[in-house]
């Protein structure tokens, strides 16, 4: 289905043919339409199915039609990071061209006159308001805004606002927003705490379901079986074939992340690290610069697997096995966007095994194991369910035996040592 076939207002079709947009995802072709109806809505869509602009769009439509004579904050839209954030006032900026729509967005890690942008902007009454739990709630405490004309509250992401702790934050806002309104949410999964959530906040909700946990098929994946020593040299072969492609290297360790890209700019690659020590202002510029194609290769914890919107990422590489499925999908989700192709390739060293089994169980898919070339030395064979239960004799044995082991060094493989590169 095609966007000019909504009954949408003229200056937002405007708007929808200027971003070059056509045809409507599945989950638009399903979100719009009751939007506009009204209906509260719990959408299951994972990122880059198109969910941001299936909520953008007719909430636009509603304030078109509706105005704002009174100057007061018509729509809340609250997302678990800034970087998301800014994300979707981008996406506003585009789509609201044509039209008198006014966003301001809201997030914390800034000075204080970023703080005093964000106080006259919504106490000047913007009509969007886009902003994270946490800081919405201390400018709710402390500058005296008003939500009480709020008529469409949506939230984005909301099971990773609950894994971050926000449950409580998002709950007392919602004491602040009118019984009356309309409210949307969006989540990656449908966990017991996200229908929890969903029914204290809801009323009778449509439920929409796209793509739930699945990577994205136009992505190809495989994985590397290897030593944790081994993950280096295959990374430099790799991009001494092509430095040029656009990738991002995910770690779950922020230090680990800090000690990659030093690694990598070492062998003159084009690289930048982005993690949670860095200042907003440092952050905006590497992703600014990554975006533009100043870096070729950003090493990133997973602070920006959800919260990075760039289309042409050729290549997702995960130095060590996320620790949960859903931040694997999330992780390689961010290549293959807007039609294009994408690869992803995992290192799952020999500890990781039992946790990579867990995501090809979770996605139901056999991941494509690429042979170690031979340079590289011996690779251990892919047996997660035996490392497993080497761990476990391992831990019932030193829990039998007491202290014993306590200062054991364990039985060490020759396979173990550094591989010679």
């Amino acid at each position: 289905m095609r966007f000019d076939e909504l009954d949408l207002e003229e200056n937002i079709l405007q708007g929808i043919e200027a971003m070059n947009f056509k045809e409507m995802t599945p989950v638009q072709e399903q979100t719009i339409p009751v939007m506009l109806e009204k209906r509260d809505i719990i959408g299951c869509a994972q990122t880059g199915t198109g969910k941001t602009a299936a909520y953008t769009l007719p909430l636009l439509n509603h304030l078109v039609q509706e105005g704002n004579p009174d100057n007061c904050i018509r729509a809340v839209i609250m997302v678990p990071t800034r970087e998301l954030a800014q994300q979707i006032d981008m996406q506003f900026e585009g789509f609201t061209y044509f039209l008198p729509i006014s966003t301001c967005v809201v997030y914390g890690g800034g000075d204080g006159a970023g703080w005093d942008q964000q106080k006259r902007g919504l106490l000047m009454g913007a009509d969007v308001v886009i902003a994270t739990p946490g800081r919405l709630l201390s400018h709710l405490t402390n500058s005296g805004i008003d939500l009480s004309r709020v008529s469409y509250f949506i939230l984005d992401e909301a099971d990773r606002m609950l894994d971050m702790g926000f449950f409580d934050d998002i709950m007392q806002i919602v004491k602040h927003l009118p019984q009356e309104r309309q409210t949307i949410l969006f989540s990656a999964t449908l966990p017991p705490k996200i229908r929890q959530l969903a029914k204290q906040i809801l009323r009778n909700p449509a439920e929409i379901n796209i793509a739930i946990s699945k990577p994205n098929d136009a992505i190809v994946q495989s994985a590397y079986i290897c030593y944790e020593t081994q993950k280096m040299p295959i990374i430099l072969e790799l991009f001494a074939k092509n430095p040029d492609k656009k990738t991002i290297i995910f770690s779950s360790s922020k230090q680990k992340v800090k000690d990659l890209a030093y690694a990598l700019k070492r062998q003159r690659l084009n690289v930048a690290a982005m993690h949670s020590d860095l200042e907003q202002e440092q952050r905006e510029n590497v992703m600014l610069d990554f975006k533009n194609g100043k870096i070729n290769i950003l090493v990133a914890t997973d602070i920006v697997a959800r919260g990075i919107d760039i289309d042409n990422i050729a290549l997702v590489i995960n130095y060590d096995v996320p620790h949960d499925p859903e931040d694997y999908i999330h992780r390689i989700g961010r290549t293959a966007r807007a039609n294009a192709d994408g690869v992803a390739i995992t290192f799952v060293s020999e500890k990781e095994q039992g946790k990579f089994h867990r995501i090809e169980t979770f996605i139901e898919k056999d991941i494509y194991k690429i042979p170690i070339p031979v340079h590289f030395g011996e690779a251990p064979a892919y047996s997660p369910k035996a490392s497993g239960d080497r761990r476990n004799n391992r831990h019932n044995n030193h829990r039998k035996n007491g202290k014993r082991h306590g200062k054991g060094k364990g039985n060490a493989s020759p396979a173990n040592a550094p591989a010679k590169s």
